[in-house]
């Protein structure tokens, strides 16, 4: 099996109010064109800077929209082929992680990541031919080193009870149990969904950050693939399935500068101590003498587990302050995500998976349609893409058939 590194970009937002209201100096530059990211120490101008080199070094200048078409495209389109996939931004509080994830509608070069990835997986469920699919959305948070379910009848309400709150398996890797999953058919299904999870999750002001992400987030697409064309010798349909991972990680920070006191402090603690289990796990994986990797350090790395040594393609965002009084953070950063690119992955494409829901509702539809045209006096119902028409009729069948049966 082909393996391949993580993918690891920089990207350095501007200078912030704060920033300039301080007078800070910029120490950070980066050559775009050779993927370097340079950073110099502020009261050593004659030292040489320290230079890293990634797949991708965005400067102040550059876009979302560029990070994804040049990075971000080639994963998620290996998604909608049956490839897992992960990406996620990695950085100090403040650095621009939720910025580079979630973006801003205006102007619309700074999108970002997430729902330019709805946008490009509805586009490739549209352009397929003779393939049906089937998307499914979670979307979690780790707060406090407890899991809530975003999506949940009750989001503030950590998940107990449940033993082992992650579960492992052979096909599916680690999962949360009984954690809600969502069907949706269209990107504005996908929005409404992200933006219901959004509002729940655990943010809190602190001097860096006055909407500062107190929790790390992971929002799922898992999509199921049947391609009609290809069939094998039994003539059953070929399944595929792939998983796309979107994940805000809660920033580093240090109480001497974030103010952090009572609560806060205490979700700094824990949102500190899962990033070092993070920086433990990158470590022991490029250090090639680990017989051991400690994944079960933390809630986070266990469910990364796939994305950072496993059956995954991984691209990782290391945001950067430009400015000189967070230098020793962004030099960090570059330490944290110059250690990630040599992390190896091998990737395969999900195919045949044992637990697909495509291939239960096919059957299911098959003998509904079966019965509905019994109901009705016809001879066929008309089915289009199994994420559009193909469900709403297997809903509807099911509505009639109660019916009847009442």
């Amino acid at each position: 099996m082909a393996s391949e590194c993580v993918k690891v970009v920089a990207r350095c937002r501007p200078m912030n109010d704060r920033e300039r209201e301080l007078k800070c100096q910029a120490v950070v530059a980066m050559d775009s064109s050779r993927g370097q990211c340079f950073i110099r120490k502020p009261e050593g101008a004659e030292e040489t800077p320290k230079q890293f080199t990634f797949d991708g070094a965005y400067y102040i200048d550059h876009c979302t929209e560029q990070i994804y078409n040049e990075i971000a495209y080639p994963l998620v389109e290996g998604v909608t082929e049956g490839y897992n996939g992960t990406i996620f931004a990695y950085g100090q509080t403040g650095s621009g992680k939720s910025f580079s994830m979630q973006g801003v509608p205006d102007p619309p070069a700074q999108r970002g990541i997430i729902p330019r990835a709805f946008e490009h997986v509805f586009e490739s469920i549209q352009c397929a031919e003779n393939t049906k699919f089937l998307v499914r959305a979670s979307y979690l948070e780790i707060y406090n080193e407890e899991i809530r379910d975003l999506l949940g009848e009750d989001t503030k309400q950590k998940m107990v009870g449940l033993c082992p709150q992650l579960k492992e398996h052979p096909d599916r890797g680690v999962y949360v149990r009984a954690l809600s999953q969502h069907t949706v058919h269209s990107v504005a299904e996908c929005e409404k969904i992200m933006d219901t999870g959004w509002k729940n999750r655990s943010v809190g002001y602190t001097l860096m950050n006055k909407d500062s992400s107190r929790s790390h987030s992971i929002f799922t697409i898992t999509i199921e693939i049947c391609t009609t064309v290809l069939a094998d010798e039994n003539g059953e349909d070929h399944l595929r399935a792939g998983k796309l991972n979107l994940v805000d990680l809660a920033g580093s920070e240090r109480q001497s500068k974030t103010g952090a006191t009572g609560e806060r402090l205490k979700e700094a603690t824990k949102i500190n101590l899962s990033l070092s289990a993070l920086g433990n796990v990158i470590s022991a994986l490029v250090d090639g003498k680990s017989k051991h990797i400690p994944y079960r350090d933390s809630k986070l790395t266990r469910l990364l587990q796939d994305s950072l040594g496993g059956n995954t393609k991984t691209l990782m965002v290391a945001c950067l302050s430009p400015a000189d009084n967070n230098y020793d953070e962004s030099l960090s950063t570059l330490r944290y995500a110059n250690r990630a690119k040599n992390i190896k992955n091998k990737p395969r494409i999900n195919e045949d998976p044992k637990d697909a829901l495509l291939r239960e509702f096919q059957e299911e539809i098959k003998k509904l349609k079966s019965m509905l045209a019994e109901q009705l006096d016809i001879k066929e119902v008309p089915g289009m893409f199994f994420h559009n028409n193909e469900y709403r009729l297997y809903c509807c069948a099911q509505q009639v058939m109660e019916a009847g049966h009442h």
